[in-house]
């Protein structure tokens, strides 16, 4: 005799059943929060999946207060986490709203909350705190927290847009620091973890389960309504200034949001949108949180609007119903498209939607490639960034800010078997040695030169695992408007200096050098922007998917505009030579030196390159599609190192380990290591070693 079927909507508290069907007037659970009742009441690790705004949240908080309400939580009893402070702002009167129905109560922490807010926090204690990982970190060291009272009735932990977090370094520390709230509030912590698409969901659920694997854990995403497919098109247009024309003229009257790639892109796209009278706000990391406010809520009110942003507008923060996604060239991956394509579609009777504007033939191939890969159903697994040993350096110190002292024998008992700590003994020998511990027979103590390193303003550089090169604050009067390189304040240039922020130019009035700062006025002149890229190169799948294209294959579900299939029919000639279905090809044109078309990407390309040390050119910028050879070998000499190689770490220069945070706490090779081991790829360089291998040698007339 089977269980009888229990409707998810009748066992959510009676409050939460009355407000949903007469405040908000649903008509119904939808698939996602009905399918995530069950699991989120049992007490089970969960990880819940759908697009963006497929109702995550609810599908988590509703349950969550069901739970509180049922149970009797007392004081923060839920954190909810967020990768981004603007994406906590945006959730809190939504989540603020839901707990007051059973009056319960919700307040911030993060960067930007002043101290009377966080004094009130700690004196009053909501039942539930939207805060981010540094923050939490920021709690359990400050002087001013208590984090045994303050989270003494935590019982859960949400945590939203978990693939952001667990692609980086910021995974492993928030992980880290859940093992560190476990132990102090002595008791397992409910996780639940929100995520858009991902290629391996069950895997992501066991890396947010920590060192606690075998807990109750469910996966839920209730299948996919493809009644309706997206309408995605794949134009060229070769360049800025033609994208605009293209913005400008099409779906006039809607409410368009472009992504781009770069701030660069994004405030000269914002520049020209204006000059062709187009309404356009501009978001990206580098402007003021104010400014992109200001920006946000501004397009969220208006209709015939452009807002032209990079990926801060990717996870989720609400600017209104959108009409159109446009994207200018193509983002680095199917995870980061599928964010974006979700962002339309919302209302009832529109359909999701993608304007692809690819400004150069390499950026065509790789929308097609991504697109191609997309079609098939693919997207990228995630995956943990592999040997974070700097991270277990950070976490020993923010321990011992924490309890004030360690106890050298038991220090692991606070992370139980969290896949954090492989080098401990490494580390911990170095970090004494170094006198970032003080050794009292069994304990250590925080040393001179933590102190010295971390310690400023108490020690606020331990708590964050990111960082960003150094710029200059730019302000109007009183308005700050974002940030700027110094390489733009330091370059010569004739004339006055005029900077391009915020979509509009600025011309320079005064630099202070000493506090970092920037004044500037308005100005009729055209100006510039620049700033770091951040690279990174394709990976083996997409690249992949880019020679699949080459050889034929064109994505399906997918318009191709008249210009971009001219271009994409170019590019299959000219690049004919390169790419064969069943083997791996060697090139060498007439007067040229021989190279190797692997279609690897270019994590995998730098992997050959270390490897294959004597034939392979050391001094070539590497690329995801091929790799220079050294003039003058012979092909049987090429072939038998191929059939011999083993795969080995790139090198690395010690100047590069300087991008890892707290890469000073650990021994130099360690430091090395670590960055080298994260540069490797080595399923994808296996891949081309593994083909058959052809030699051709074009001619001039071929």
């Amino acid at each position: 005799m089977s269980d009888p079927v229990v409707d998810a909507f009748e066992v959510l508290h009676p409050v939460v059943q009355y407000h949903l069907a007469n405040t908000l007037r649903w008509p119904g659970l939808r698939p996602l929060q009905e399918a995530a009742v069950g699991p989120v009441l049992a007490g089970e690790d969960c990880l819940l999946l759908a697009p963006t705004a497929g109702g995550k949240t609810e599908a988590a908080i509703l349950p969550v207060l069901t739970r509180m309400a049922e149970e009797n939580w007392q004081d923060v009893s839920v954190l909810y986490v967020c990768p981004l402070r603007a994406l906590l702002n945006n959730l809190h009167s939504r989540v603020a709203s839901y707990a007051a129905w059973l009056g319960r109560s919700v307040a911030l922490w993060h960067g930007d909350v002043g101290q009377a807010d966080r004094a009130r926090v700690l004196r009053e204690r909501p039942d539930i705190l939207l805060t981010t990982p540094e923050s939490i970190e920021a709690m359990l060291v400050s002087t001013k927290v208590n984090p045994r009272i303050l989270f003494s009735g935590l019982r859960t932990v949400v945590v939203d847009e978990v693939h952001a977090f667990a692609g980086d370094d910021r995974g492993w520390h928030l992980l880290a620091v859940l093992e560190r709230l476990e132990k102090l509030v002595g008791r397992p912590l409910q996780r639940i973890g929100l995520s858009a698409t991902v290629g391996n969901p069950a895997e992501l659920l066991t890396w947010l389960q920590g060192a606690h694997p075998d807990r109750p854990k469910r996966v839920v995403a209730p299948a996919k309504n493809t009644a309706t497919e997206p309408e995605i098109t794949l134009d060229y247009v070769g360049s800025v200034a033609n994208a605009a024309k293209v913005i400008a003229s099409l779906h006039q009257g809607e409410k368009r949001l472009v992504f781009v790639d770069s701030r660069r892109a994004a405030e000269e796209l914002g520049a020209a949108l204006r000059r062709h009278g187009v309404n356009t706000f501009v978001s990206h990391s580098s402007l003021s949180a104010a400014e992109r406010r200001r920006s946000e809520e501004a397009f969220a009110e208006s209709r015939d609007t452009v807002i032209v942003a990079t990926s801060t507008l990717e996870l989720g923060i609400d600017v209104g119903d959108l009409d159109r996604v446009i994207q200018l060239d193509a983002p680095r991956t199917v995870a980061a498209f599928l964010q974006r394509l979700g962002r339309t579609g919302r209302r009832p009777g529109t359909r999701r939607n993608c304007l692809f504007l690819c400004l150069s033939e390499d950026s065509l191939l790789h929308a097609a490639g991504l697109l191609e890969r997309w079609s098939s159903g693919w997207v990228e697994p995630i995956t943990a960034p592999p040997s974070p040993r700097h991270i277990a350096a950070q976490q020993l110190m923010a321990l011992a800010l924490q309890e004030h002292r360690i106890g050298a024998s038991t220090w692991k008992e606070w992370w139980g078997d969290l896949p954090l700590f492989d080098d401990s003994d490494e580390i911990l020998r170095f970090l004494c040695n170094q006198g970032y511990f003080e050794v009292d027979g069994d304990f250590l103590f925080i040393g001179p030169e933590a102190e010295r390193r971390f310690g400023r303003r108490y020690f606020s550089d331990l708590t964050a695992v990111f960082s960003a090169p150094p710029e200059f604050t730019v302000l109007h009067g009183r308005q700050e408007l974002g940030t700027v390189g110094d390489d733009l304040l330091v370059e010569e240039v004739d004339g006055p200096r005029v900077l391009l922020l915020a979509g509009q130019a600025w011309r320079v009035q005064h630099v202070d050098w000493q506090r970092r700062r920037c004044w500037v006025e308005p100005t009729d002149q055209t100006g510039r922007a620049k700033w770091g890229s951040r690279g990174g190169g394709l990976s083996f799948d997409i690249t992949r998917g880019i020679r699949s294209v080459l050889l034929g294959r064109t994505p399906s579900d997918v318009t191709l505009t008249k210009r971009a299939d001219a271009t994409l029919s170019d590019a299959r000639k000219k690049l004919q030579h390169c790419v064969s279905p069943d083997a791996t090809l060697f090139l060498k044109e007439s007067g040229s030196t021989l190279r190797w078309w692997t279609w690897a990407g270019t994590a995998a390309n730098r992997t050959l390159q270390a490897s294959l040390a004597g034939i392979a050119d050391p001094r070539q910028r590497i690329n995801d599609q091929s790799l220079r050879m050294l003039p003058d070998l012979d092909f049987r000499e090429i072939s038998s190192r191929l059939r011999q190689c083993e795969l080995v770490p790139p090198h690395v220069d010690r100047s590069a380990v300087a991008g890892l945070k707290f890469s000073t706490a650990l021994p130099d090779d360690l430091a090395r290591r670590t960055v080298a081991e994260r540069l490797m790829d080595q399923g994808g360089a296996a891949a081309p070693l593994d083909k058959p291998r052809r030699f051709i040698t074009l001619r001039d007339n071929d």
